[in-house]
């Protein structure tokens, strides 16, 4: 805690203070110089759009250059075994806790095991696309800087708005349902430690204790990565003992007549929760996001990510498992459900060390979240999609303080206000939408290169990726219109499987991955594009709204703001950039190219 309770004045960065609150370091742009600047600005938008959505960055760019907005760079401290545990910390909280007893009791039944197979096997999916990525563009962006490279500008806001929901989302369903399992583990009422008011209903019960602890595991994050990881190795190691009692103890005393019906609300059942559940899978994004605290990003991040999912789905579903046979699916309790299944066969005791274990297991995804988090906001204020200040990393902590304090805020209020139930099903439609997204991106690095490809491969490409998609939107639709029919899926399944045998057959690839690639490329992208979209399809009208909803509000702020910082960004004249204080020897003398405007043909 030294490090907070520093005077200002010994925060320095070169000659400025890390504490700075000037309009230079909120709005430092050409067009918001002065209100004649911004008129003339907002004057521009259509052509500002136009270069803003053929606009691409490149990995120099991504990897060098932005990093020196900073700056101060993070310390690289983390190898494959921390970010193993930080992929197992980030995963086993409120999704595997709260919402397997909740989407057992709602829409799947015993067959919620199911659930978490198709979840997590698209979940995986994802996974092979984010690590080649991970490792060919080691950044703090994640997602939106790969989108940014091969999708563009503009994508890459839709992908950093979406982000930034999902994280603010994500943190404060998890404080909710850690205020759950506290009020279960002191033997009180559902809600009785949540203010009841008479506003509308999902936002009627005001809830502090979560606001409290996103703070404090904010607070944790902050201080020190390296600190952070050890306390999330700790917890997650006394976790992992509560989870081998529940699975043990669970099997021990199961009853096999509570698993008929198997799935009494049919497969359109077992799709509805696997879209909800697969909130829990939305955690291997942070091991990603860690990529410039690595030591050695080509080796150790493939191993964090692929060894903590594998775990983490395989302990998903036998925890699934466990609860289905120990309690009948319409017993359930949707807020502690493990608990109560152990009440119900007569452990009694066994809730207070359940209890303890998911409260362990959601404080580890509230820090691992708030490291991740923190994160990517940085490198979006990076790109001046949000004001550059989020981007500073503090000297002596080495951490991005001020992104890890906007996404904290954010998530509170959230949290304050907003139903567990209202969160997931938002954050699972915005998760997948980014999901399907870096599949797309995966095939186009792989078939296109600027200045290498032959013109005429990219209009093949871009067709049969229209075709993919369209697809697998088809097929989403007949599923929704009419589960039991068959004469859609004769159509949208055969136009899938041409789209990703035309790209295999009709396009060479353009690009070889210098220590980790997807395998079986093009068809686990593709397949991923279509798993995540029958996912989304599966998530229900009113997650739609919510999630088009948000999109909208997005899209009026990047053309009043994110467009026009971007752009000046993009057009600057080229300015020699002092050189950030480096955390490491290894990135000492790193190329001063300024970011350059990269367009698609």
């Amino acid at each position: 805690m030294n490090s907070f309770n520093e005077e200002s004045t010994n925060d320095q960065v070169g000659q400025r203070s890390y504490w700075r609150w000037s309009k230079q370091d909120f709005f430092p742009e050409e067009s918001f110089k002065n209100w004649g600047t911004y008129r003339s600005a907002l004057s521009q938008i259509c052509s500002r759009l136009k270069d803003r959505i053929k606009g691409r960055s490149d990995d120099v760019v991504e990897v060098e250059e932005l990093r020196k907005r900073s700056e101060n760079d993070m310390k690289r401290c983390l190898n494959w075994w921390d970010l193993t545990w930080i992929g197992l910390g980030g995963h086993i909280g409120a999704g595997v806790f709260v919402l397997t007893g909740q989407e057992a009791h709602r829409h799947a039944g015993p067959a919620i095991v199911l659930s978490y197979i198709v979840a997590g096997a698209s979940a995986m999916l994802s996974v092979f696309c984010y690590t080649e990525f991970a490792v060919e563009i080691p950044v703090a962006g994640g997602s939106f800087a790969y989108l940014r490279v091969e999708l563009g500008d503009f994508v890459a806001f839709i992908a950093a708005g979406n982000i930034l929901l999902e994280t603010v989302v994500n943190a404060a369903a998890v404080a909710r349902a850690w205020t759950s399992y506290f009020t279960n583990l002191l033997n009180r009422p559902s809600n009785s430690l949540r203010i009841h008011t008479s506003l509308r209903n999902g936002y009627n019960l005001l809830d502090p204790i979560a606001v409290a602890v996103l703070f404090i595991t904010a607070t944790i994050a902050m201080i020190s990565t390296r600190q952070a990881s050890r306390i999330n190795w700790i917890a997650s190691v006394i976790n992992t003992v509560a989870i081998l009692f529940i699975i043990i103890a669970g099997f021990i005393h199961t009853d096999t007549s509570n698993l008929t019906p198997f799935m009494p609300y049919g497969p359109k059942g077992v799709f509805q929760a696997a879209a909800v559940v697969y909130f829990g899978y939305t955690g291997f994004d942070s091991i990603s996001n860690m990529a410039e605290e690595t030591k050695n990003p080509s080796k150790d991040i493939p191993i964090g990510l692929l060894v903590s999912m594998s775990i983490v789905m395989v302990t998903f579903c036998l925890m699934a498992s466990a609860l289905s046979m120990m309690q009948k699916y319409t017993e359930l309790d949707e807020n502690a459900a493990f608990s109560v299944a152990f009440q119900s066969v007569g452990l009694r005791w066994a809730k207070y060390l359940v209890d303890l274990g998911a409260l362990k297991g959601m404080t580890t995804v509230l820090i691992i979240g708030a490291l991740g988090q923190g994160r990517y906001t940085t490198h979006i204020a990076r790109a001046h999609m949000i004001p550059p200040w989020f981007a500073l990393v503090h000297p002596k902590t080495r951490t991005p303080i001020n992104a890890t304090l906007l996404i904290t805020i954010l998530s509170a209020l959230m949290a304050f206000f907003s139903g567990l139930d209202i969160l997931a099903s938002l954050l699972s439609v915005s998760t997948l939408f980014i999901f399907t997204m870096m599949a797309v991106a995966v095939l186009v690095r792989r078939y296109y290169v600027r200045d290498k490809t032959p013109r005429q491969n990219l209009p093949k490409l871009v067709a049969f990726l229209l075709i993919i998609v369209a697809s697998s939107i088809g097929t989403s639709a007949c599923w929704g219109l009419n589960p039991n029919g068959w004469i859609g899926y004769c159509v949208t399944v055969p136009l899938w499987f041409l789209g990703t045998l035309g790209i295999f057959k009709f396009l060479p690839q353009q690009r070889t991955p210098k220590a980790w690639g997807v395998p079986l490329v093009p068809w686990i992208p593709s397949l991923s594009i279509a798993t995540n979209v029958f996912l989304m399809s599966s998530s229900g009208s009113a997650a739609f709204l919510r999630f088009v909803t948000c999109t909208i509000v997005m899209l009026i702020y990047y053309l009043l703001f994110g467009l026009h910082a971007t752009y000046d960004m993009a057009h600057q004249p080229q300015q020699p950039e002092a050189k950030p204080q480096q955390a490491d020897i290894e990135d000492e003398g790193q190329s001063n190219t300024r970011e350059a405007h990269v367009s698609f043909p």
